[in-house]
C-alpha cells in the first residue's frame, strides 16, 4: 500500500515544522521525523488506528500535539490533514469530499 499527502496536508506539515524551529532550532526536523514514521506505521496497518468520522481514520503523534487524518481509497493511504489536535477540531471536514 502506498501513502499520499494532499497538498493541504503537506502545507500543513511544512508550516508546523517551520513555528517549531522558530521555538527552537531543528525541532522541526523532530516533528518531520516523528511525521515519517508515523506515516510508516499508518501504511504498514492502515486499519489499526481509530476512526475519527466516517471512514477517515487518525494517528495521533507522541510528541507533538499533531494528529495525522487520513483515509483508505483503492488500496491507498490518503492523508488529508496534519492538524494540531487542540485548535479547529473540524476544519479539514470539507476534505473528504476533495481526496
Amino acid at each position: 500500500m502506498r501513502l499520499y499527502f494532499t497538498l493541504l496536508a503537506c502545507e500543513e506539515l511544512r508550516e508546523a515544522k517551520l513555528y517549531y524551529n522558530h521555538l527552537q532550532k531543528g525541532l522541526g526536523a523532530h516533528l518531520q521525523a516523528e511525521a515519517q514514521a508515523a506515516a510508516k506505521t499508518i501504511v504498514d496497518n492502515p486499519l489499526a488506528w481509530q476512526v475519527e468520522r466516517g471512514d477517515i481514520r487518525r494517528f495521533l503523534l507522541n510528541r507533538f500535539p499533531y494528529k495525522i487524518l487520513y483515509a483508505i481509497e483503492d488500496g491507498k493511504v490518503i492523508v488529508l490533514a496534519v492538524m494540531h489536535q487542540h485548535r479547529q477540531p473540524d476544519y479539514w471536514v470539507d476534505r473528504i469530499k476533495t481526496s
